[in-house]
């Protein structure tokens, strides 16, 4: 089985977990910018984990013979300081010319506040300056229907921003038909405890079809599954999904969707 893992946070995973992603068929593996279980401090804390994302995990990948590529930003988490999120977007451009940098992401809210808006509109802004593609973060539970709405309606704010160039993650079955029916793309992400089950993934693509969609883990620190991608491939096949749909949702998707950046290349 091939697949592409769209959506991993390797800075906290093992090195065994990289071998166990190059067993289980992976071609590549995306990593975009995210909370670290705790608020930087400040601009540096971000600069060096930058550093992390754009050179020393592609070289920790580059061992097992993995392509590994980031996303750049200020996680929604930490945008509540302003001055801080200033700081840090004013360091993201030398870091988004990065050779293996997709580009802004995971951008988007988590309670849906006020600053948090103000961040993601001054994030959306520097993606169309730069003609980047976007990835976002849905809240989660109960701020996830509203902060959805509320994300859509500020990529569609700006008018040079194409929504085939901007994968909505975290999707789940009362937010997938808003930004697919705006033309976004949309992610479903097999996260144990806050977001989705392979089980509903799979209800998901029987009821909504598998166009402009892909899969991911989005591991990290938490109680998460590297492997959730190609375990969800065994959902589908003992639903009698074929090969050709499976390989679809876990290879071919991810790879039109980041093949948009000239950088992402198997």
């Amino acid at each position: 089985m091939r697949y592409v893992e769209p959506h991993a946070h390797m800075v906290s995973r093992t090195t065994d977990d990289y071998i166990k992603l190059v067993q289980a068929g992976c071609e590549a593996v995306c990593e975009p910018a995210f909370w670290a279980g705790f608020d930087r401090s400040s601009a540096k804390g971000f600069f060096d984990y930058f550093s992390q994302l754009t050179k020393y995990e592609p070289a920790r990948a580059a061992k097992f013979g993995l392509p590994h590529f980031c996303w750049i930003c200020l996680n929604p988490k930490e945008s509540e300081d302003i001055k801080l999120a200033e700081d840090v977007l004013e360091i993201m451009p030398d870091f988004l010319d990065s050779p293996n940098c997709l580009g802004v992401g995971e951008i988007g809210l988590n309670k849906n506040s006020k600053n948090e808006l103000e961040i993601l509109e001054r994030h959306i802004d520097i993606a169309a300056q730069r003609d980047e593609l976007i990835l976002v973060h849905t809240p989660h539970l109960e701020d996830k229907l509203k902060g959805t709405k509320l994300i859509v309606d500020a990529i569609l704010n700006q008018p040079s921003i194409r929504p085939e160039r901007v994968i909505i993650d975290h999707v789940e079955e009362h937010t997938i038909s808003i930004p697919r029916d705006k033309g976004f793309w949309v992610g479903m992400t097999l996260y144990p405890e806050s977001k989705c089950t392979p089980q509903r993934a799979a209800d998901m693509l029987e009821v909504h079809g598998t166009e402009r969609i892909w899969m991911n883990s989005a591991c990290d620190w938490g109680i998460s599954n590297p492997l959730a991608v190609p375990e969800a491939a065994f959902e589908l096949r003992r639903r009698g999904q074929t090969r050709e749909m499976i390989d679809k949702v876990l290879y071919q998707n991810p790879r039109a969707f980041l093949s948009q950046s000239p950088k992402f290349k198997l």
